[in-house]
């Protein structure tokens, strides 16, 4: 970009313009309202048989949205300095957590991933993603030379995840493992280290997958069922054809909001794991793509707002950002890959969209970072300008 391109953008932010990402708060509400809409939808028939409240679980979405929008309203008022100061005691915070939960935790159909503090209850992978990504942007701002010429500069946050991983395989959350180690690997390639690294990690991630899966039958089982979930349609491979049947009922208009057969209870998990299944089949083709168009448009707006960042020198807020927009698209990928056949199944919300309180808090606090990051990049730049002008 030319300098004279650089003013003319710079100009459209005027005084009387707000500094903040209005395309990604808009379409970050946009997504929630239609969760909302769609995990009220969905869980209705679970609601009634467990509490004989068709709105239990709307109204508890609706609590976490209050408490998800206060933390945001507190993150938008802390600078990023101060997030990239307690990045250390912000992963410690979540590895202390995860180890509470191996011994304290609540467990639902066999995983203990919950810590249960009366009516809330806490899932820590969740916060350890963020804290996580935290950490590894602050280790990149500080030791971005060693990574790029030293192997060990490049294990020491492979390290850190391992440790992260074990925790977290042992509660047992596979997926949250795969979203942190694709983010990682993501953010050393942004960072500029080599590719014969990357080749040895990936490698090992592979075979260390591979060895999970044969190591344990119920993720045997997934896999098999995913290969052909028809063999045995009510057993392993219930849950996706009890899905991809939602998305053949759905066709291009859908049976319209409320009308969906699966989520009577015929598809399990419908307003958690499979709520995509469900916007397929009420909402359509065509409400499946507008869904995707906004989870990646957020997704992509952080990777520019990261990728703006990076320009001005502000790097611990250029990594974040991409992080960020790296594990929202990447565990939308595996939430969406699941539900319709193409990837195994595996225990990852929709992001914004599934019915979960501690996914949507943490969600909207990343969101609340990208506006944040992307308030003090405009700062950065306005100062730029009124500096060069006089």
């Amino acid at each position: 970009m030319n300098l004279s391109s650089f003013f003319k953008k710079l100009k459209k932010h005027s005084t009387h313009d707000a500094l903040y990402d209005r395309f990604l708060l808009w379409m970050t509400l946009c997504l929630v309202a239609l969760g909302f809409v769609m995990v009220t939808s969905a869980s209705m028939p679970v609601s009634q048989r467990l509490n004989g409240d068709f709105f239990l679980f709307s109204k508890r979405s609706a609590v976490y949205f209050g408490l998800s929008f206060c933390l945001s309203l507190c993150v938008l008022q802390i600078s990023m300095a101060q997030w990239q100061r307690y990045a250390y005691v912000f992963l410690l915070i979540s590895i202390a957590m995860l180890v509470t939960v191996l011994f304290i935790g609540h467990s639902i159909n066999g995983a203990s991933r919950w810590i249960a503090l009366g009516m809330i209850r806490i899932q820590p992978a969740e916060c350890a993603k963020l804290s996580f990504f935290l950490y590894l942007s602050h280790y990149l701002v500080r030791k971005a030379q060693e990574v790029r010429r030293h192997f060990w500069g490049f294990c020491k946050p492979i390290g850190v995840m391992l440790i992260l991983s074990i925790l977290l395989l042992a509660q047992p959350d596979l997926g949250t493992v795969l979203v942190m180690f694709m983010t990682t690997l993501s953010l050393l390639f942004l960072s500029g280290a080599k590719l014969w690294q990357f080749l040895a990690i990936i490698a090992s991630g592979l075979l260390s997958v591979f060895l999970l899966i044969i190591l344990e039958p119920y993720r045997i089982r997934r896999v098999t069922s995913f290969w052909d979930p028809w063999a045995d349609p009510f057993g392993s491979g219930y849950q996706l054809t009890q899905s991809l049947m939602a998305f053949g009922r759905g066709e291009l208009w859908g049976q319209g909001l409320g009308h969906s057969i699966q989520k009577l209870e015929y598809l399990p998990e419908a307003h958690t794991d499979f709520i995509f299944s469900i916007i397929a089949e009420e909402l359509g083709y065509l409400g499946v793509i507008v869904v995707l168009a906004l989870i990646f448009g957020i997704s992509f707006r952080a990777l520019f707002i990261g990728y703006r960042a990076l320009k001005f020198e502000q790097q611990f807020s250029g990594f974040l950002a991409c992080a960020i927009g790296i594990w929202l698209s990447f565990q939308s990928l595996i939430n969406v890959g699941a539900a319709s056949g193409l990837l195994p199944t595996k225990g990852l919300t929709l992001p914004l969209i599934s019915y979960g309180g501690s996914s949507l808090v943490m969600t909207m606090i990343a969101i609340a970072l990208l506006l944040r990051i992307d308030f003090e990049t405009r700062l950065a730049m306005s100062q730029a300008f009124a500096r060069s002008k006089t």
